[in-house]
């Protein structure tokens, strides 16, 4: 069976769902080290992980037969195990938080026969910890699943986010307090919060979210797909599977699936967009708006790997949000200013499309007048309509609000009309590459799909026109990349007004 919304280790091998074999790398991590983080994507298997680690350590070897980790491990050092998991709850209110974590707390006494003796979550960690360690003899796994779900859930409240983030500092205090009493220990999360203002009392967990050992602890890899899936992947386009849905890279040479994506494609046998659906990312629009973004910029923003993890109630960083919640992924690394950086960008077509429709969606009065649009402005460049495009792009400036311009922050003229165009266009699902660099200059946007190539360039009225603009595509051959290939290729030059950004001339002309 497809292990569709499983989590449990135990019930997917108890159930005979099929299960891709992660366990090398947990011998590997527990090998290595002993205090973790690691932050995902939702539904990329961390809660998985964390269950596949609770029936290691408590040795349960019948789950484990024939995977890789079973010759290697030491089934009778049995351990206790403190799991905590805020995957569920309501965060939303004072001493909800408080009120979540006393319950688990209260079940891991009841499972393991230990009395409480302090009301406080940290303290009643600390001692539930100490007494755990004294019933066996043996140190404690401490596994600590969707550790930062209490502030995402209330990130539009920020004293609420403040107030859980205070409380969850201290409650991971504990942890590192009984260090004593902890013989390994995982936090999986979304995000990774500044180590000032929550892990200042839990420093001493090693990050492995961009090591590229680990890269693929989570999600499926190519060879994932072939071992375990190999006859549920018949009939399918590998090369069409592998644009919609792969692409995700943490760092390491391999890149992976998303796996409810790959799964809901296995059994629905549609290529939809199944892990869009399953959250709403309405704070990242909401922030991209407010940090001044320019949508067109989000593929291939550079970042370093500090900047990456600077994430805290009310202080933010965009590239960090987008990259830490898989919006945008790691596509290379180069070095800059004797520093490495991260090249980010869209994994796959299902994001980039998605993500532009929201963008769309959040200018747009009507979202069945824009998909009624995007269905004609796909028609024209099927069929190469060079007039048709004219008035389709007319048609999309056009419907954009007024009072949107006015608060718009893309000021600059080119900037506001690639950014624009591109969402348009991505969310068609089409190749979209904005100031594509050449060897002089960069043009600003470039469109390949339905076997043609559209080269833009945008002028502000005033500024020498359509016609300057086609001139400046030809004299810096901006189309030469794409000749040869069998491919029409459209020079494309718009001019346009600064007051109202309407397209006010359009011209064209066959590379």
């Amino acid at each position: 069976m497809l292990p569709i919304g499983v989590d449990s280790f135990p019930m997917l091998r108890n159930d005979d769902f099929r299960y891709v074999d992660k366990t090398p790398y947990l011998r590997d991590l527990i090998e290595s080290g002993r205090r973790y983080f690691l932050s995902r994507p939702r539904r990329f298997g961390k809660s998985l992980l964390v269950s596949t680690l609770k029936s290691l350590f408590r040795c349960e070897r019948q789950l484990f037969k024939g995977l890789a980790i079973e010759p290697y491990w030491d089934w009778s050092r049995t351990r206790r195990v403190m799991n905590l998991s805020f995957d569920g709850g309501s965060f939303n209110e004072r001493g909800g938080l408080h009120r979540n974590v006393t319950a688990q707390l209260e079940e891991v006494e009841e499972d393991n026969d230990v009395r409480p003796k302090h009301a406080g979550g940290p303290e009643r960690l600390s001692s539930l910890l100490r007494q755990l360690r004294r019933a066996t003899g043996r140190r404690v796994a401490v596994l600590v699943d969707e550790y930062d779900k209490p502030i995402l859930d209330v990130l539009d409240q920020p004293d609420q986010a403040r107030a859980n983030r205070d409380y969850l500092r201290n409650l991971y205090s504990a942890i590192k307090r009984s260090n004593d009493h902890v013989h390994f220990c995982l936090l999986t999360g979304v995000s990774k919060f500044s180590k000032v203002n929550l892990f200042s009392g839990l420093n001493n967990l090693e990050d492995i979210t961009l090591d590229p050992r680990y890269s693929a602890i989570c999600g499926y890899t190519e060879h994932d797909l072939n071992a375990v899936f190999a006859d549920k992947l018949e009939g399918l386009d590998r090369e069409r599977v592998r644009d919609w849905y792969g692409g995700y890279s943490w760092g390491g040479e391999e890149r992976v699936y998303n796996p409810i994506d790959v799964l809901l494609l296995l059994k629905r046998r549609q290529f939809l967009s199944w892990w869009w659906e399953t959250g709403s990312p309405t704070f990242l629009i909401d922030l991209l708006a407010e940090k001044r973004v320019p949508w067109h910029r989000l593929d291939g923003m550079l970042a370093s790997e500090q900047l990456l993890s600077q994430f805290d109630v009310g202080s933010i960083a965009p590239e960090a949000l987008l990259f830490q919640t898989g919006y945008l992924t790691v596509l290379g690394t180069e070095e800059i200013g004797g520093r490495l950086r991260n090249r980010l960008g869209y994994p796959n077509r299902e994001v980039r499309q998605c993500l532009n429709e929201a963008l769309l969606d959040s200018v747009l009065e009507n979202t069945a007048e824009r998909e009624d649009r995007a269905a004609r402005l796909a028609d024209v460049l099927r069929r190469g309509d060079l007039a048709g495009l004219e008035r389709q792009l007319r048609a999309l400036l056009a419907g954009i609000p007024h009072q949107w311009h006015g608060r718009n922050p893309m000021r600059d003229y080119e900037g506001w009309y690639a950014s624009v165009l591109y969402a348009h266009f991505a969310a068609l699902g089409v190749e979209v590459q904005a100031e594509e660099s050449g060897s002089r200059g960069r043009s600003d946007l470039c469109v390949r799909g339905y076997g043609r190539v559209y080269v833009f360039e945008f002028k502000m009225q005033g500024r020498g026109g359509p016609l300057a603009a086609l001139e400046q595509l030809k004299a810096r051959g901006y189309a030469a990349r794409y000749k040869g290939r069998g491919e029409p290729v459209h020079l494309v030059g718009m001019e346009s007004s600064a007051e109202d950004r309407t397209l006010t001339r359009f011209a064209t002309e066959r590379a």
